[in-house]
């Protein structure tokens, strides 16, 4: 029997386990890719809260990435929280010596703050996402947030992501999906802009418990549907579906600080 196209998650490690590796690794294994990780941070953290950040040291980073690059025949790979400048500089090296034709497809999610509002990015580290990161990815699914820091401007509407889409596109030269749901209304509508176009991409609004780890799941969801050969558009559109209902049948724990929730990725 065939064996199932590898997926490799670079991001930081949720001890909660709704969101950063745990969460992609739970993703993969819901869509039959075989996932692998690259520890990026040791977050201590519950939904809305982030307790502590330990980054990883680089050296051992890059040995992680080098070592399933090597061994394994990687088709997509998912980048979430890496946190520093030496981290992503790091990645980049790695991934710009693999040649164009080669490399497997390459998902950034840019994590920067926290649902709680925690930042998850240093400051100095912002630069080298925008000029090294963005350009060797396939797709970048930057959140409301995120993606107003991207653009350098405050985003009122989700109907005005539509005229930013092509705008990121054309800056950057790589595809955007940018992420609407943070919108209340009867519909979470996301838009995928690519230098062919622009597409909306919408489910019913689900009134979420918690937010805690959707943008990861997606993003994860996303990398898997390139490894099993999906089009862009395909996988953005399955990966939206997936986080939709994993959002819908999330699961809530009641503890002496109150109610607790997390996705349901299977």
């Amino acid at each position: 029997m065939e064996p199932p196209p590898v997926t490799i998650t670079i991001a930081g490690s949720d001890s909660s386990a709704g969101a950063g590796i745990q969460a992609d690794l739970k993703t993969f294994t819901y869509f039959r890719v075989f996932g692998q990780s690259v520890v990026t941070c040791v977050v201590a953290e519950v939904p809305g809260k982030v307790q502590k950040v330990q980054a990883v040291d680089v050296d051992t980073v890059r040995e992680q990435l080098s070592l399933s690059l090597e061994y394994f025949p990687v088709r997509a790979i998912k980048m979430g929280m890496l946190y520093s400048k030496e981290i992503i500089g790091a990645v980049c090296d790695i991934l710009e010596s693999i040649p164009l034709d080669k490399r497997p497809s390459m998902v950034v999610d840019p994590v920067m703050i926290a649902s709680s509002g925690d930042r998850l990015l240093e400051a100095d580290a912002l630069g080298s996402y925008l000029d090294r990161l963005f350009p060797l990815a396939t797709v970048v699914t930057p959140n409301r947030h995120e993606t107003a820091i991207i653009y350098g401007q405050t985003i009122g509407t989700a109907a005005e992501l539509e005229k930013i889409g092509p705008e990121l596109v054309r800056r950057y030269g790589t595809a955007f999906l940018l992420k609407g749901g943070h919108w209340p209304g009867d519909l979470a509508i996301d838009y995928l802009a690519t230098q062919d176009g622009i597409w909306s991409l919408s489910e019913p609004f689900v009134p979420a418990k918690s937010t805690h780890g959707t943008g990861c799941t997606l993003s994860a969801a996303l990398a898997a549907g390139l490894a099993l050969g999906d089009d862009l558009q395909a996988a953005a559109r399955r990966a939206k579906a997936f986080v939709t209902r994993a959002i819908a049948e999330s699961m809530t724990w009641s503890g002496e600080h109150g109610p607790v929730s997390a996705l349901k990725h299977w």
